[in-house]
This record gives C-alpha cells, structure tokens and sequence, in this order.
C-alpha cells in the first residue's frame, strides 16, 4: 500500500429535514389541535482514529464526503428521522484542518478518538411546536437548516519518541532494523526508504520507545529538492532528533551542519529538540573520525553492523525519554 499523508477533501453534513403542518384527525374529535411533527437532524461528518491504519491511501481516491439529510416530520407528531452520519476512519497522528481558515478542527491521536468536522444542520419544527394559549392553531412550520461545508487538509504526521535525521544512505533504516522488530527496506544506493518506518525499541524489561525512520534529506530539501522535505512534518512529534552522519564522509561536521541548515529552513522550532549526533558505520572506519560540531552536541559513534556503541545509545535515548 502507498504511503500517503496528505490529502485535500470537501465534506458536506446533511440538512435538517422539514416540519410539516399538520391536525389530529380523530373520530369524535372534529378540531383536534396541530400535530405536525419536527425534521430530523442532518448527518454529520466524523473522523474517528483506527489504530490498524497507518496512511491516508483509501482517502485520496474519494475527496467528497456528503452525509444523508434528515427525515421530514410527519403527522400525529411524529418525528423524521436523523440522517445518516459518515465515519471517516483516519490513522493516530491525523490532523484535520479547515482549509480556509487555517483552524486546526482536531489533532488526533489516540485509538478510537473522534471529532465532528462538520455538523449537520437541525431539523425544522413542525407546527405543533408553534402552539400556544393564544394560538390553538397554527400553520407555521420550519425548514431544515443547512449543514456545515468544508474544505479539509488531512495532514498525517507519525507518532515517534526518537526521530532519525540524515542523508540518503547514513545507516538509518540499518540502525532501526538493528534495535527494533522494523523490517525497512535496506540497499546501498539513496532514497532507499520511501515512507517514515516505525520501530519498537526495548529499553528495559518493561520499558520501551519508537523510533521513525524518516526518509533521507539532501542538500537542498527545503526547496522541495528530493524526498525528503516530503517527510520532515513526520518529526515534528519526536522529542528527540538524532542526527547520523556516516564516518566515511569527507568531513562528517560539514554533513551535521548541512543537516543541521535543512532542518533549520524547515522549521526553526524543530532545532528546540533535544538532539544527539550518531557516527555511523564505525565496523568500516579505520581510525577515530575527526569531527569538530559547530556547537556542543553528544556525539555517539556506532556501528549497526558490529553493534558498537549501539546498548549506549538506546540508554542515553532512554533515559532522556523517562525524563
């Protein structure tokens, strides 16, 4: 299934349905009083969290949601009937957001959490709602009102304790793959991974964290240039960002700087994390890397082949974790 997490719809609650007028017609009572009863509610439009999906797929191929209109009222006082809702099942992480106000609706993000993003319009009162001392017998009636209208951005951001930044080809799927049961697609050529993968952690006996594999940056990546500006919004939920660097580069503090710049350009406030810089690909590295960061930062090399320096890393993440 393609990943995808962002999407544009138009989503339409029902309309309230119609009063009516209408008299109690009974034998042996020539003037019954009114009995017109009221419209149904319209359906309204809900997004519910299901924990069993992870990608906004099957929302981009329908992009407009309209729910049924209420009943019209009936005689003998009889209400319509509520339109039908539409449930809009969305993964944890799921932003709602009115496109043209900016208002975020909802921020989705435990199982079975709900929002009304659009409500339907109320059912119109029938005539019997209309009497009074004074007037025994009425002919007003109500039309339904109009439900609500809006055009939605459902933006997906994945839900992560420890996001792993870099360039195509730093280790980081290896290094997911290594500390957790997460099976991203690994080989040595760039853009390996295509879509945030998400990893279990053990930390403890009873403890444990997630890690998001984010899909590499380039030189570049805010200006939209490769894939990863695509998935930087994923990192935005993640309390920690460790930053990875391969020891083979050139010169690895370059690598943490240009990094450093991509992320910055995206959104300064993701630089108000807590982060770590990990030194990848130890098991081929002859020698102790020179790195010299431009501002102070743990540094922890590792080898996700070898396992050096891997038990430290998941320790310190750990601990900055439990707090």
């Amino acid at each position: 299934m393609r990943f995808v997490d962002y999407v544009k719809i138009n989503v339409e609650a029902g309309q309230g349905g119609n009063g009516i007028v209408a008299f109690r017609r009974e034998k042996f009572v020539p003037k019954g009083g009114p009995a017109g009863g009221n419209g149904g509610n319209g359906g309204s439009i809900i997004f519910t969290v299901d924990a069993q999906l992870h990608t906004l797929q099957d929302i981009r191929y329908h992009r407009i949601y309209k729910a049924k209109r209420g009943g019209h009222g009936e005689g003998s006082l009889r209400h319509g009937k509520k339109g039908l809702d539409i449930i809009i099942k969305v993964p944890a992480g799921t932003i709602v957001k009115d496109r043209e106000t900016g208002q975020v609706l909802a921020d989705l993000q435990v199982d079975g959490e709900s929002v009304v993003a659009a409500r339907g319009g109320w059912g119109g009162r029938g005539n019997a709602e209309f009497k009074a001392a004074t007037h025994q017998a009425p002919r007003e009636w109500e039309a339904g009102k109009d439900g609500q209208k809006r055009e939605l951005d459902l933006e997906l951001k994945v839900l992560a304790d420890v996001g792993l930044v870099g360039f195509p080809n730093a280790g980081k799927s290896t290094l997911l793959a290594r500390v957790s049961r997460a099976k991203p697609k690994i080989a040595d050529y760039p853009f390996t991974t295509l879509t945030p993968n998400l990893g279990i952690v053990k930390s403890g006996e009873y403890t444990s964290f997630v890690m998001a594999d984010i899909p590499g940056l380039i030189e570049g990546a805010h200006e939209g240039k490769g894939l990863g500006i695509q998935f930087l919004r994923h990192v935005e939920r993640c309390s920690i960002l460790v930053f990875l660097v391969d020891a083979n580069d050139e010169d690895p503090s370059t690598s943490y700087r240009l990094l450093y710049e991509e992320v910055e350009k995206f959104s300064p406030n993701l630089l108000k994390r807590r982060r770590i810089l990990a030194i990848t690909k130890m098991d081929s590295y002859v020698g102790v890397p020179k790195i010299s960061p431009f501002e102070p930062i743990d540094i922890h090399p590792i080898s996700s082949v070898s396992g050096e320096g891997i038990d430290n890393l998941i320790a310190v993440l750990a601990k900055i974790i439990s707090g």
